[in-house]
């Protein structure tokens, strides 16, 4: 069995996978696979619902016939749980449900509640079933769906893998902002909030400055670590999947970055928690971890004879032609709505001269497929894509193979992503080499 992966598909206008030359082989490519994946990163909900004031850092609705450009491109599993599902509040989460499901298409990630967002979807196809699970780190409080009592609904929203962050600092440094605690009288009115019953007193040597928490330790630096009711709900679903799939795939959407080798904070290395979750995700019976959110490529791991896609990037990168932008996102950039939507991204990046049209890793990706044979992974092939930067704003955000040149560096700078990780990858052809790994297993 042969599944396709990808990372973020962000689609506002006709894909045209079956006839435009310059990209069909690539859709060809995933067309011919057995199940093929992709990253719902917009509300296919022809912009029904009310506009968030706390969005995903723009409004991603979208027209429900994008749906059925993805379905053509041969996407079989949606993972549908990102920052930007409740862009169009809980209306317009119910009206992208109903459109994938009146479509008949499968998708995990969301739901009315949260045990119904934490499901997996189940892709049945003459060589197996593969299992999806989809749930996301960086949302919004209030996004993440709620679970049902015996006497309320819960409420409808993402399936949430809730993270605990500490900023680690030095004895002295903790001193310092001890002193600042008191004298701007935050102990004061902690101390009341404790004795009205409204808060708990934080633990030993800690300090938390409007739920910035942070600890006494060696260094400076930023820990974090997945929340264990979220990882249990996680685990037991993934356990599910396992008894009655052929391939579980988990789906993590998270933007948080860890620390290079120099310890500084880079955008390319996968936080701490993310990390220790795709391994407690194997751990517990899942086959392939596909992680997306930061919009450009992470390395790739083997952990335990399985891979872990730390970040594949964006997939389709149309976020400069949303159609229509609410007043919240005008506010965001300080623009007045008489500018119309284009004008507002061209403004935002200074036509072109920062943010994501200035730096060609958020135009690079790759297509892993993965070659399963009785459950077990036989081969792992990546093949590069570009989004074509350099293009005009109209034309660019469409992916197709990346050849000679090009499709080389990609691979090479994968390649280097994925070296940290113990993993070898040969640009030339795109394959993984399993073998070190097989050995380690044994």
């Amino acid at each position: 069995m042969k599944i396709a992966l990808t990372g973020d598909s962000i689609l506002f206008r006709r894909l045209n996978s079956l006839t435009d030359p310059v990209i069909r082989p690539l859709f060809d490519l995933i067309r011919a696979c057995d199940v093929s994946f992709t990253n719902l990163e917009l509300v296919a909900n022809d912009y029904v619902g009310d506009p968030a004031l706390d969005h995903g850092g723009t409004h991603f609705g979208a027209p429900s016939w994008v749906l059925d450009e993805l379905a053509d491109a041969g996407f079989d599993l949606f993972a549908a749980a990102t920052n930007h599902s409740l862009d169009y509040g809980i209306a317009g989460l119910r009206a992208m449900m109903a459109q994938l499901e009146r479509r008949q298409l499968l998708y995990a990630g969301i739901g009315t509640n949260l045990e119904e967002a934490r499901l997996p979807a189940y892709c049945t196809r003459p060589a197996g079933t593969v299992a999806l699970l989809s749930c996301v780190s960086t949302f919004a409080r209030g996004q993440e769906a709620a679970a049902q009592t015996g006497l309320m609904p819960g409420r409808p929203g993402i399936n949430p893998l809730h993270f605990q962050r500490s900023h680690e600092v030095t004895a002295e440094e903790m001193a310092q902002l001890s002193r600042l605690y008191e004298r701007l009288g935050l102990r004061a009115e902690l101390d009341e909030k404790i004795r009205q019953g409204f808060s708990t007193a934080p633990a030993a040597g800690s300090l938390s400055f409007d739920g910035t928490r942070f600890v006494t330790g060696e260094q400076t630096r930023t820990r974090t670590v997945p929340d264990a009711r979220d990882s249990a709900d996680l685990i037991r679903w993934i356990g599910e999947a396992r008894l009655v799939s052929d391939v579980v795939v988990l789906s993590i959407h998270g933007h948080e970055g860890g620390y290079n080798v120099a310890g500084l904070p880079d955008i390319e290395i996968p936080a701490d928690f993310l990390r220790a979750f795709t391994h407690t995700a194997i751990e517990a019976g899942a086959d392939i971890v596909v992680c997306h959110g930061p919009h450009l490529l992470r390395g790739i791991e083997i952990y335990r004879g399985r891979p872990i896609f730390h970040g594949l990037g964006n997939f389709i990168g149309q976020n400069e032609l949303v159609a229509r932008l609410p007043m919240d996102s005008y506010t965001a950039f300080r623009y007045t709505p008489d500018m119309t939507p284009h004008r507002l991204y061209r403004g935002r990046s200074e036509n072109d001269q920062k943010g994501f049209p200035s730096d060609i890793r958020f135009w690079d990706s790759i297509v892993p497929v993965c070659h399963f044979e009785d459950g077990s992974l036989q081969d792992i092939v990546l093949h590069p894509v570009t989004l074509g930067l350099g293009l005009s704003a109209h034309r660019r955000g469409t992916p197709f193979l990346a050849t000679g040149a090009q499709g080389l560096r990609i691979l090479e700078h994968v390649r280097d992503l994925s070296a940290p990780f113990g993993v070898v990858l040969d640009p030339d052809t795109g394959r993984i080499d399993l073998s070190s790994h097989e050995k380690s297993m044994s």
